[in-house]
């Protein structure tokens, strides 16, 4: 059931129409005391005898603690800094100014870095969760970037963050409004889980069908090795090409590139369009040593795509997929074509190498799949964030035994 709305002065400049009995609130007046830096003390590798440490880089874009690597901090004073639960901390300068992130004790003891600013919210006004979600918002994301473009280093201090206005709703409001989002959480985090695990599986399929070491069956015919070139032939695409300045953001066609994107960007240019085989090809990145997969028509674009196909009756996709497990050295931004024509390929006959590609494939698929339910539940949760932390959507809430105070 929706409820009446009215544009209060106070909500209307910062938040639009709001529901009548919602507040806005500075942080500073719902949190317990005033926001506090971290500590300024260099990284160390990671010992089980010391704290670890909560850096910038720490926090993934999904605002939870994912360190690579996990790191430790030796200080005297570092007992001063250990996140407690229901602290938030927020980055305060930099190219991450902003990204936010609520401890929890599942995470470990941590010790929170200079660059990053904790609060302490006061949970008789302020539901913890609830302003983690409200770092999620628009409204928050905007004013983070007015904020922070005042001067040439991006940056918001204490003060500024005790400052920041919080549309709140009653205290029990926010306790269900948490409780919403904090399911869509738990889906998606049980959606990046299987992820995960089907992604592991599929590595160790690749290692073990890959190589023989496992046979598919209805295969006992011995495996041969064959290099590169009597497995690969390699294109000239120059043809096909087209420059950076031509890409488009739309098109008829994908532009394919050495970049990890599967497309680049799309182009209009019938006369550049590569007629892909229904086997596909392989695109190899000569700078970048990216291995893609393509199976559709396309056109080809910057310098350093290399264009592979495979010889006699041999199945590219099956050696797309070696060439994803074999080892390519880096050496920068330079020519590396040189070290995929030494490679050595494992070879079934080719009904085998169907096989294999099939059974990877369909994993492929499978992870694709829920990728997209992934991203969709994203998408729903981003809806949801901005229209139940707003009020333009309001949830029921358990009947009372009397008037609930609204926040003071």
């Amino acid at each position: 059931m929706m409820s009446k709305v009215s544009p209060p002065p106070s909500a209307r400049m910062e938040f639009g129409r709001a529901p009548e009995d919602w507040s806005v609130r500075t942080l500073r007046s719902c949190l317990r005391s005033a926001p506090r830096y971290g500590i300024n003390a260099p990284a160390v590798s990671f010992d089980a005898n010391l704290p670890a440490y909560l850096r910038i880089t720490d926090i993934s874009d999904d605002n939870q603690f994912k360190p690579s690597p996990r790191v430790s901090v030796r200080h005297p004073d570092a007992c001063k800094y250990y996140l407690n639960e229901g602290e938030v901390v927020f980055a305060r300068t930099g190219a991450s100014v902003g990204k936010s992130y609520l401890y929890k004790p599942s995470d470990g003891d941590l010790v929170f870095a200079g660059f990053l600013i904790c609060v302490t919210p006061d949970i008789s006004k302020l539901n913890p969760a609830f302003l983690a979600y409200f770092a999620q918002s628009k409204d928050y994301l905007n004013w983070v970037s007015v904020m922070s473009i005042r001067s040439g280093q991006p940056g918001i201090n204490g003060q500024e963050y005790g400052e920041m206005k919080i549309l709140l709703p009653s205290y029990s409001e926010q306790c269900a409004i948490v409780e919403a989002l904090s399911d869509v959480d738990e889906l998606l985090g049980a959606l990046e889980s299987l992820i995960t695990k089907k992604r592991v599986i599929k590595y160790a399929s690749m290692h073990l069908f890959l190589t023989g070491k496992v046979r598919l069956p209805g295969f006992r015919e011995e495996w041969k090795t064959a290099k590169f070139a009597q497995v690969f032939q390699r294109l000239n695409g120059k043809d096909y090409q087209v420059q950076v300045s031509e890409y488009c953001e739309h098109g008829l066609y994908p532009v394919v590139d050495q970049g990890q994107e599967m497309f680049a960007a799309f182009s209009d240019r019938y006369d550049k369009v590569f007629r892909c085989s229904k086997d596909g090809l392989i695109i190899f990145g000569d700078h970048t040593r990216t291995v893609k997969f393509i199976d559709i028509d396309f056109v080809i674009g910057a310098d350093g795509t290399q264009l592979l196909v495979t010889r006699r009756d041999n199945v590219p996709k099956f050696f797309y997929y070696q060439l994803l497990t074999k080892e390519i050295p880096n050496t920068g931004y330079n020519r590396h074509f040189k070290f995929l024509q030494a490679l050595v390929f494992d070879v079934p006959r080719p009904p085998e190498q169907k096989a294999i590609a099939t059974i990877l494939s369909d994993m492929d698929s499978e992870i694709a799949t829920l990728e997209k339910r992934r991203d969709k539940v994203r998408a729903i949760k981003e809806g949801m964030v901005q229209q139940l932390l707003t009020g333009r959507v309001r949830l029921p809430l358990p009947a009372k035994s009397g008037d609930e105070e609204l926040i003071p």
